[in-house]
């Protein structure tokens, strides 16, 4: 049957009809054209090694989808990437290039493509979040002793330092790290061989043809197999969280950009069309709206998935898109945030001077209060006080008169009082572990950098994993050519 009928799937009774656009796939499906030359080539082998097929058609089949890959995608046409595949090699080789869809269905062809380019998605994504969190901590180890105001509601709260900011997306992202590890190892297991759902009565070697293709396992059951998406929800809601790592970053740096505490670099920030005094850092404005385009990723994932029942249904054909949609927004974002990041100047004078606004330190001069024996809530009574006198000594001083039954200077001694209104004595105070002070702040940058070298190796082996598999389906489909 030629491509003209119609593809190998529809045959003239179901080839006609406006259903049949409706219907297709194929101007999503270029992203899985190299994941389906990879899985037919694996099957064939598979089949040929069980003897299902003779060793003369796999090598004509083979041969067919070695030309269809030189060929390219955009000369296929058919329903979907799968069929069309399908139909080229037969339209080359004739019917027995039927032969390479015997032991499988769609079904569980489509299921395996999804997985295998899903993970490389994921490998890709991966690599970026470290290369962010490299970033960060490079940065922060400039910026250890550089005072800042750190902020709650927005509004200043207590000091703190530039590299502890940092160091605080620097674990986040470590987290979405591991979630995106993690959904990668779920999804790396293969559902080939379940055909339909039912499983098949022909010999073949399910175990054989993960390997081939590099998954970890194998899905056990064939109805599972072919109608589960969870790999899919997992992987989108990693990227999602990463987003909204992003989206906090993102905002971060445009809000102090704003308030002068931070220079972006030019390569990642714009001039306004019509005012030439401004610069924009609106690439990190695209950033946080990827947390937008992946949440709606994942949303419109789960809406699709929801209460479908048993094995397979055609509304799963609705579903990949969406992951798709948001790794594409997540996965450059998060390199022009490494970016970003990586080349941005700090104002430490202007951050310095900005560290004690707002009376930040008056939690400093509290917890001295504390240590020294008042009830930290009478501690702060007194603070809240002074804070509306001015918040310096001459202000704690009166306020602890009219709350405590004796002096101030009876309980902690001035210098010690002008000592905790610093804000760099105030952080410098503040060593507690993953606190602000400098020595906290080099310790966690260490357990950060341990961290990311063992991520690094994590991701490592993983692709090194599947590029030797690749290379011993690239061998065994040689042996028959």
């Amino acid at each position: 049957m030629s491509g003209e009928d119609g593809d190998v799937v529809r045959r003239d009774r179901f080839s006609g009809g406006p259903a049949r656009v409706f219907l297709s796939s194929m101007d999503h499906d270029e992203r899985l054209f190299d994941a389906d030359l990879a899985v037919d080539r694996a099957h064939v082998v598979m089949l040929a090694e069980q003897g299902i097929v003779d060793e003369g058609s796999a090598g004509e089949i083979l041969d067919a989808l070695a030309d269809i890959e030189a060929t390219g995608y955009d000369a296929l046409d058919g329903e979907d990437v799968h069929a069309a595949i399908e139909t080229a090699v037969i339209d080359r080789i004739g019917e027995s290039g039927g032969r390479m869809h015997t032991a499988r269905s769609r079904n569980d062809e489509v299921a395996t493509c999804i997985r295998y380019r899903l993970r490389e998605e994921l490998l890709d994504t991966i690599e970026a979040t470290l290369v962010l969190r490299e970033a960060l901590v490079e940065e922060a180890r400039e910026y250890v002793e550089t005072i800042m105001p750190g902020y709650t509601h927005r509004q200043a709260a207590q000091p703190t330092t530039v590299a502890h900011f940092l160091c605080s997306y620097a674990e986040a992202l470590e987290r979405d790290t591991d979630r995106l590890l993690a959904a990668y190892d779920r999804t790396n297991r293969s559902p080939l061989g379940a055909a339909a759902f039912a499983g098949t009565p022909f010999d073949i070697d399910r175990e054989r043809t993960a390997e081939l293709l590099g998954f970890d396992d194998v899905l056990g059951n064939s109805m599972d197999a072919v109608s589960t998406r969870d790999f899919l929800v997992e992987a989108a809601s990693g990227w999602s969280a990463l987003a909204l790592t992003l989206s906090g970053l993102a905002t971060d740096l445009i809000e102090f950009a704003a308030d002068g505490y931070v220079e972006i670099h030019d390569d990642y920030a714009s001039t306004s069309s019509i005012m030439p005094q401004k610069k924009n850092p609106d690439t990190l404005e695209l950033v946080r709206a990827a947390a937008g385009n992946a949440s709606a990723g994942l949303n419109g994932l789960l809406t699709t998935l929801k209460g479908l029942p048993r094995a397979y249904n055609r509304d799963l054909q609705e579903a990949t898109p969406h992951v798709w949609a948001a790794v594409d927004a997540v996965a450059p974002a998060t390199e022009v945030a490494a970016g970003a990041v990586a080349t941005a100047t700090w104002n430490e004078d202007a951050l310095a001077a900005a560290a004690g606004d707002g009376f930040a330190t008056a939690t400093g001069v509290a917890d001295l209060l504390a240590a020294n024996g008042v009830p930290f809530r009478t501690a702060h009574e007194i603070l809240a006080q002074a804070a509306e006198s001015g918040g310096d000594y001459v202000a704690i001083a009166t306020a602890a008169d009219a709350v405590l039954d004796q002096s101030l200077s009876a309980v902690v001694e001035r210098e010690a009082i002008e000592d905790a209104l610093d804000p760099a004595t105030s952080v410098a105070t503040r060593d507690s572990v993953g606190g602000p002070a400098p020595e906290a702040v080099v310790a966690a940058l260490d357990e950060t950098r341990t961290a990311i070298e063992d991520d690094t190796d994590r991701h490592d082996e993983r692709c090194d994993r599947l590029d030797a598999a690749a290379a011993v389906l690239e061998r065994e489909v040689s042996q028959y050519r």
